[in-house]
């Protein structure tokens, strides 16, 4: 490092620029194909009743975070012109072409898919109050700071994205090392590639390999999220000691959870999370004489890149208490801005699946019914089906059936893709992989709780299945539409 240059750091920001813009890409794909039928004008929860709720007292505009629609009025199609805008702006910057600009165009280009996303974000309620959301958002925060092609990356704001990937992993092994005491007798992982909200084609194989694999895989999780995100900041100490040592340990940290993250995208499917960690850890990657900048920092850039840092000192107080509360709160956001957010993920692993499949019928007399299964793209359901990978793309609708049974009640987006189906609606079907009524409308529809689990490997050559699944109890019983249901919402 030299002072406030960071050139052994270029290819970093290379990684970290197309990396965090390929992500947009996908977000807003994944937006552009799902909002409309989820949130839209006519979807399960239609985001202009929310924005008309948020106009309707000072105290509810509050609790909305900044969103675009509240200054335009909501449409399904300026939604739809919003994401095919972040869709070209991300693949300008995927490509570098914003990048051979001076610094500030890089940085108008991310600002706007934050500001574009997080207009998406702030009314997508439930379907969108995952965690990686918001670490995208800060992520592109950040990205839009890292400068041109032809300048090095500022020492401050690579600083900035350790401290994103520390509170990133470290908040989730403490929050693990707090949670369920199956993370602290090593027995997580037991249950966890079984019973995880989507499993991937090899989640089965990493079920039933032994169980001392098992604990082997908890320990080093614990060690890549509780040790190794402080050898991120070694590098700093290249400032004051002459040798590459410090580069040396941040890049083997950086190695350790990008290898990390990478057995998590083999076995599970957990949308654009671990991509975006294997991306961010790569701030901590040096790579002395490999696109070496041939320009200095522009002094008004070293004064924006300051004050950003500045800001984010002051916004992370927040953070560093709650990493070290006992009552650490987990993917919260300190401010409207999404920015210096705490993170983490599965304090407690459930020990088993419990699956809600929605059946439908033709016939008039539901007691003496054939009763046909929808299937979703990603969620569990047909037992010979092995999984398919989606990730980075996010089903939304498939994540949130895995939440359903671990709830009390039914939720009000749940009923309304029950009536969305009696009425055989186009675009919702669309969101599902199989409608065993080929877009005819069923005469009643119920949903039934199986229990789910891996076939072993004899169940496996025996019935040909991957999952075997008992039948649990009816959670809703036969319905069918009323006359206004019948004519739509």
């Amino acid at each position: 490092m030299e002072g406030f240059a960071a050139p052994d750091f270029a290819l970093a920001r290379e990684v970290l620029q197309r990396g965090i813009a390929a992500l947009f890409f996908v977000a807003f794909l994944s937006s552009l194909n799902q909002f409309r039928v989820l949130l839209g004008e006519r979807g399960l929860l239609p985001a202009p009743e929310l924005l008309d709720w948020a106009a309707s007292s000072p105290h509810a505009a509050k609790l909305i975070r900044p969103t675009l629609f509240r200054l335009i009025r909501y449409t399904d199609r300026r939604l739809a012109a919003l994401c095919v805008g972040g869709i070209l702006i991300s693949s300008l910057l995927v490509a570098g072409v914003p990048q051979l600009g001076p610094p500030w165009v890089p940085m108008l280009c991310f600002l706007a898919l934050w500001g574009g996303y997080m207009s998406i974000v702030s009314i997508g309620q439930t379907f969108y109050g995952f965690g990686w959301e918001m670490l995208l958002l800060e992520a592109g925060f950040l990205a839009a700071f890292l400068g041109s092609a032809d300048q090095p990356p500022t020492v401050h704001v690579l600083v900035l994205f350790w401290w994103l990937v520390f509170r990133l992993e470290f908040g989730a092994g403490m929050i693990k090392m707090r949670g369920g005491r199956e993370w602290r007798d090593l027995t997580a992982l037991t249950y966890h590639h079984e019973t995880q909200p989507m499993p991937g084609p090899f989640s089965r194989q990493a079920h039933l390999l032994p169980r001392w694999v098992h604990k082997g895989e908890v320990l080093g999780n614990h060690f890549a999220q509780l040790v190794v995100p402080w050898l991120l900041f070694a590098p700093v100490l290249g400032l004051w000691i002459p040798d590459r040592v410090p580069q040396v340990i941040g890049t083997v940290a950086a190695a350790i959870l990008i290898l990390s993250q990478l057995w998590l995208v083999v076995t599970g499917n957990f949308a654009w999370l671990n991509w975006s960690t294997i991306v961010l850890a790569f701030a901590a990657v040096a790579a002395p004489g490999v696109l070496r900048p041939s320009g200095d920092i522009p002094l008004y850039w070293l004064v924006i890149t300051g004050a950003v840092t500045v800001l984010y000192v002051v916004l992370s107080v927040p953070a560093v208490r709650n990493l070290f509360s006992s009552n650490q709160q987990m993917n919260a956001a300190f401010n409207r801005w999404n920015l210096a957010n705490a993170y983490g993920a599965f304090g407690t692993v459930t020990k088993q699946r419990i699956e809600w499949i929605i059946q439908g019928t033709v016939s008039e007399d539901p007691t003496r019914a054939e009763w046909r299964e929808y299937e979703f793209k990603g969620k569990p359901g047909d037992e010979r089906r092995i999984p398919r990978q989606f990730a980075p793309y996010h089903l939304r609708l498939d994540w949130l059936m895995w939440f359903l049974p671990l709830g009390r009640r039914l939720e009000d987006w749940f009923r309304a893709l029950i009536v969305k189906l009696l009425q055989a609606d186009r675009a919702t079907l669309r969101l599902l992989r199989v409608d065993p009524f080929g877009g005819e409308r069923p005469r009643w529809i119920r949903v039934v709780a199986y229990r789910y689990r891996f076939a072993t490997r004899a169940e496996r050559r025996e019935h040909g299945v991957v999952w075997m699944r008992d039948h649990r109890r009816v959670i809703l019983d036969p319905v069918t539409l009323s006359d206004r249901d019948s004519r739509g919402r």
